[in-house]
């Protein structure tokens, strides 16, 4: 039976078609000229399917990020309690668990750019509804509209990257997915500075509202095309993704005998996870996945401008901003590292670095809560707690905040392993140090 007819007999199409641009004959591209050719070459292709796909975390960032500027005019305008504002804060954690348990399932069945289609629309949803909120009730469904769609695209995203890049660059590839994040912070810390909180949560829609548009002129996933059966749209795919001057045979030939192996496999249950190929890279990844959130560095991003008011800082949100750029370029330099270094030395760099800067954070706090604030060494543990936040947050970008997606993505590969991890790598972000 031909592929075609497979496809007719059942097997699931993708939501979004990946446009006919790239199936053009030699003559048909000849006469778009240049403009055209600069398009389809292969590392243009990857690197601008990267950077569209990248508005999605991005959005994330932004969420993560929008709380910390933003505390006391909301609490001001809508008379919230810290309490009712903490709670709005870690709403987006609840959502993001809810769309991580499907996201697995929904990137699986509607293909990766359907997924993040999905993701778009309740995150803008939910901007607007913080936007226009009178009261608490519309900011927390906002919230959580939000968090649902951070959750679909905390998985959908670096599983996409891992799925499209080249070998060789895999590893650099994979951690924009974190160095988007960093940015999205650093982009809610520093516009909350000059514009109100209802017209921050409306540049909020901005990255879902390109990256809807953004999905039409990228390929799907060359691998879950290959999964679907559709062989004409998986090679034309893996095609314009890798060059047209490019032999691609070898590749097709692996995705092919990969895809194949998978198949025969069933569905993971929670007795297979016994079996030493299935408990060891699942305790890893979602393991890692785990500990990026228990380190603390929601809680740290969440509310950084009280805790370097509390620090004893005047200007607590443009220390706040800093932070966010100090993030942004850490995570560039892992972006270059990651494939030179490699992911076990920078993952023990950065949370060693971490522990380090964490004891210091801590016995600083202690000190300055036990001497008189006019002493010269209350000043002193002050700077020293400042010292040791910054440390944390360059530390966790060196490694922490990035490798793990990029370990979990890598696993897409493992046969069905990558469901069962789509189902549960996010259910770690309901936790959050308050």
């Amino acid at each position: 039976m031909s592929s075609r007819e497979e496809i007719d007999d059942g097997i699931r199409k993708p939501f979004l078609h990946t446009g006919s641009w790239y199936k053009m004959s030699s003559r048909q591209s000849s006469i778009m000229g240049s403009s055209a050719q600069f398009i389809r070459d292969g590392a243009v292709s990857v690197v601008l399917c990267v950077l569209i796909v990248a508005l999605g975390p991005i959005q994330f960032g932004f969420t993560c990020g929008y709380s910390s500027p933003t505390q006391a005019e909301i609490i001001s305008d809508l008379k919230l309690s810290i309490s009712e504002f903490s709670l709005f804060g870690s709403l987006s954690n609840v959502g993001a668990m809810v769309g991580a348990i499907a996201s697995g399932q929904i990137a699986e069945y509607i293909g990766r750019k359907g997924s993040l289609m999905i993701a778009a629309i309740p995150n803008i949803i939910g901007w607007l509804c913080i936007s226009f909120a009178k009261d608490s009730s519309f900011l927390f469904m906002g919230r959580l509209l939000e968090g649902f769609g951070v959750g679909i695209i905390s998985y959908t995203v670096p599983v996409y990257i891992a799925e499209i890049s080249p070998q060789n660059l895999r590893g650099s590839l994979g951690s924009v997915n974190q160095l988007s994040v960093t940015l999205g912070i650093m982009l809610a810390y520093l516009l909350g500075l000059f514009v109100h909180w209802r017209l921050l949560a409306v540049l909020g829609i901005l990255p879902c509202t390109i990256l809807i548009p953004g999905l039409f002129f990228i390929p799907e996933s060359p691998r879950w095309l290959a999964k679907m059966g559709m062989t004409e749209d998986f090679e034309a795919s893996l095609q314009v993704l890798r060059g047209f001057d490019t032999d691609i045979s070898a590749e097709v030939n692996e995705i092919k005998m990969s895809v194949a192996s998978s198949s025969k496999r069933t569905t993971i249950r929670f007795v297979d996870l016994r079996r030493r190929r299935y408990w060891f890279p699942l305790m890893v990844g979602i393991g890692l996945l785990v500990l990026q959130q228990l380190s603390g560095i929601n809680g740290v991003l969440f509310y950084s401008s009280n805790i370097f008011e509390s620090a004893g800082l005047t200007s607590s949100n443009l220390a706040t901003v800093g932070v966010g750029i100090i993030q942004v370029l850490a995570t560039g330099v892992t972006t270059w590292l990651v494939d030179k270094a490699g992911r076990r030395i920078l993952l023990i760099i950065s949370t060693s670095g971490m522990t380090f800067s964490l004891l210091l954070v801590a016995v600083a706090f202690y000190l300055e809560g036990t001497v008189s604030q006019d002493s010269h060494l209350y000043s002193i543990m002050g700077i020293l707690s400042l010292v040791g936040l910054v440390a944390m947050v360059i530390f966790f970008s060196l490694g922490l905040g990035a490798i793990p997606w990029l370990i979990m993505s890598e696993y897409s590969n493992i046969g069905k392993l990558a469901d069962f991890l789509g189902g549960h790598n996010d259910c770690k972000l309901a936790v959050e140090l308050e």
